[in-house]
Protein backbone atom coordinates (compact mmCIF):
# COMPACT_ATOMS: atom_id res chain seq x y z
CA UNK A 1 0.00 0.00 0.00
CA UNK A 2 2.81 2.40 0.85
CA UNK A 3 4.43 1.77 -2.53
CA UNK A 4 1.29 3.02 -4.31
CA UNK A 5 0.58 5.90 -1.90
CA UNK A 6 2.95 8.47 -3.44
CA UNK A 7 1.65 7.80 -6.93
CA UNK A 8 -2.01 7.55 -5.90
CA UNK A 9 -2.35 10.55 -3.59
CA UNK A 10 -2.33 13.24 -6.32
CA UNK A 11 -4.60 11.16 -8.56
CA UNK A 12 -7.13 10.44 -5.82
CA UNK A 13 -7.13 14.00 -4.49
CA UNK A 14 -7.43 15.38 -8.04
CA UNK A 15 -10.34 13.06 -8.78
CA UNK A 16 -12.19 14.15 -5.63
CA UNK A 17 -11.49 17.89 -5.81
CA UNK A 18 -12.68 18.07 -9.44
CA UNK A 19 -15.98 16.53 -8.44
CA UNK A 20 -16.72 18.38 -5.22
CA UNK A 21 -14.96 21.72 -5.85
CA UNK A 22 -14.16 22.18 -2.17
CA UNK A 23 -10.58 21.64 -1.02
CA UNK A 24 -11.48 20.91 2.60
CA UNK A 25 -14.05 18.30 1.58
CA UNK A 26 -11.60 16.84 -0.95
CA UNK A 27 -8.95 16.50 1.73
CA UNK A 28 -11.39 14.79 4.10
CA UNK A 29 -12.69 12.40 1.43
CA UNK A 30 -9.13 11.61 0.31
CA UNK A 31 -8.20 10.79 3.92
CA UNK A 32 -11.28 8.60 4.28
CA UNK A 33 -10.32 6.85 1.05
CA UNK A 34 -6.86 5.88 2.28
CA UNK A 35 -8.19 4.84 5.70
CA UNK A 36 -10.77 2.59 4.04
CA UNK A 37 -8.08 1.19 1.75
CA UNK A 38 -5.86 0.39 4.73
CA UNK A 39 -8.77 -1.38 6.45
CA UNK A 40 -9.36 -3.42 3.31
CA UNK A 41 -5.69 -4.33 3.07
CA UNK A 42 -5.84 -5.88 6.55
CA UNK A 43 -8.49 -8.40 5.46
CA UNK A 44 -7.66 -11.88 4.23
CA UNK A 45 -6.90 -11.96 0.49
CA UNK A 46 -6.96 -8.17 -0.04
CA UNK A 47 -7.01 -6.75 -3.56
CA UNK A 48 -3.81 -5.42 -5.07
CA UNK A 49 -3.71 -1.69 -4.32
CA UNK A 50 -3.61 0.27 -7.58
CA UNK A 51 -4.43 3.85 -8.49
CA UNK A 52 -7.65 2.85 -10.34
CA UNK A 53 -8.78 0.77 -7.35
CA UNK A 54 -8.13 3.68 -4.97
CA UNK A 55 -10.05 6.06 -7.24
CA UNK A 56 -12.95 3.60 -7.10
CA UNK A 57 -12.78 3.69 -3.30
CA UNK A 58 -12.69 7.51 -3.46
CA UNK A 59 -15.74 7.51 -5.70
CA UNK A 60 -17.71 5.55 -3.10
CA UNK A 61 -16.44 7.76 -0.25
CA UNK A 62 -17.50 10.87 -2.19
CA UNK A 63 -20.94 9.37 -2.77
CA UNK A 64 -21.17 8.70 0.97
CA UNK A 65 -20.28 12.34 1.63
CA UNK A 66 -22.98 13.55 -0.76
CA UNK A 67 -25.55 11.31 0.88
CA UNK A 68 -24.62 12.74 4.26
CA UNK A 69 -25.04 16.23 2.90
CA UNK A 70 -28.42 15.26 1.35
CA UNK A 71 -27.73 17.16 -1.82
CA UNK A 72 -27.15 16.31 -5.45
CA UNK A 73 -23.68 17.08 -6.82
CA UNK A 74 -23.24 19.15 -9.95
CA UNK A 75 -22.35 16.88 -12.87
CA UNK A 76 -18.78 17.21 -14.10
CA UNK A 77 -16.90 15.53 -16.90
CA UNK A 78 -14.83 12.44 -16.31
CA UNK A 79 -11.11 12.75 -16.09
CA UNK A 80 -9.16 11.51 -19.13
CA UNK A 81 -7.88 8.50 -17.18
CA UNK A 82 -11.36 7.41 -16.04
CA UNK A 83 -11.38 4.37 -18.36
CA UNK A 84 -10.43 2.14 -15.44
CA UNK A 85 -13.88 2.41 -13.87
CA UNK A 86 -16.06 1.52 -16.88
CA UNK A 87 -18.17 -1.00 -14.99
CA UNK A 88 -19.04 1.44 -12.19
CA UNK A 89 -19.95 4.11 -14.75
CA UNK A 90 -22.15 1.64 -16.64
CA UNK A 91 -23.76 0.43 -13.41
CA UNK A 92 -24.48 4.02 -12.32
CA UNK A 93 -26.05 4.73 -15.71
CA UNK A 94 -28.25 1.62 -15.48
CA UNK A 95 -29.39 2.46 -11.93
CA UNK A 96 -30.16 6.05 -12.96
CA UNK A 97 -32.11 4.90 -16.03
CA UNK A 98 -34.05 2.39 -13.94
CA UNK A 99 -34.83 5.03 -11.31
CA UNK A 100 -35.88 7.53 -13.98
CA UNK A 101 -38.20 4.92 -15.52
CA UNK A 102 -39.94 4.56 -12.13
CA UNK A 103 -40.78 8.28 -12.03
CA UNK A 104 -44.05 9.67 -13.34
CA UNK A 105 -43.99 10.51 -17.06
CA UNK A 106 -44.07 14.28 -16.48
CA UNK A 107 -41.27 14.11 -13.90
CA UNK A 108 -39.27 11.87 -16.24
CA UNK A 109 -39.77 14.37 -19.06
CA UNK A 110 -38.64 17.43 -17.09
CA UNK A 111 -35.63 15.62 -15.60
CA UNK A 112 -34.58 14.36 -19.02
CA UNK A 113 -34.94 17.78 -20.61
CA UNK A 114 -33.05 19.52 -17.83
CA UNK A 115 -30.25 17.08 -17.01
CA UNK A 116 -29.86 14.81 -20.03
CA UNK A 117 -30.60 17.31 -22.79
CA UNK A 118 -29.06 20.18 -20.74
CA UNK A 119 -31.96 22.55 -21.41
CA UNK A 120 -32.48 25.65 -19.30
CA UNK A 121 -35.58 25.81 -17.11
CA UNK A 122 -37.06 28.26 -19.64
CA UNK A 123 -36.46 25.82 -22.49
CA UNK A 124 -38.01 23.03 -20.42
CA UNK A 125 -41.05 25.22 -19.76
CA UNK A 126 -41.44 25.96 -23.45
CA UNK A 127 -41.12 22.29 -24.41
CA UNK A 128 -43.67 21.25 -21.79
CA UNK A 129 -46.07 24.13 -22.45
CA UNK A 130 -45.83 25.45 -18.88
CA UNK A 131 -44.76 28.68 -17.23
CA UNK A 132 -41.21 29.00 -15.93
CA UNK A 133 -42.46 29.16 -12.32
CA UNK A 134 -44.59 26.05 -12.79
CA UNK A 135 -41.63 24.26 -14.39
CA UNK A 136 -39.31 25.19 -11.52
CA UNK A 137 -41.86 23.75 -9.09
CA UNK A 138 -42.26 20.65 -11.26
CA UNK A 139 -38.49 20.21 -11.41
CA UNK A 140 -38.23 20.41 -7.61
CA UNK A 141 -40.90 17.74 -7.21
CA UNK A 142 -39.29 15.58 -9.90
CA UNK A 143 -35.86 15.74 -8.25
CA UNK A 144 -37.45 14.79 -4.93
CA UNK A 145 -39.20 11.80 -6.51
CA UNK A 146 -35.96 10.69 -8.20
CA UNK A 147 -33.98 10.93 -4.95
CA UNK A 148 -36.70 9.04 -3.07
CA UNK A 149 -36.73 6.23 -5.61
CA UNK A 150 -32.95 6.03 -6.08
CA UNK A 151 -31.62 2.90 -4.34
CA UNK A 152 -29.26 3.59 -1.46
CA UNK A 153 -26.50 1.20 -0.37
CA UNK A 154 -27.61 1.34 3.25
CA UNK A 155 -31.04 -0.16 2.57
CA UNK A 156 -32.25 -2.90 0.23
CA UNK A 157 -34.82 -1.71 -2.29
CA UNK A 158 -38.26 -3.13 -2.90
CA UNK A 159 -40.37 -2.03 -5.80
CA UNK A 160 -38.23 1.01 -6.56
CA UNK A 161 -38.81 2.65 -3.17
CA UNK A 162 -36.59 2.78 -0.14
Amino acid sequence: MLAVYDEALPAVYGYVVRRCGDRAVAEDVTSETFLAAMDTMRRPDPPTPTVPWLIGVARHKLADHWRRQARTPEPVGDTPDAGHDDWDVELDRLVAEYTLAQCTPLHRAVLTLRYVDDCTVGQCAEALGRSVAATESLLTRAKHEFRTRYPHESQPTRGGRR
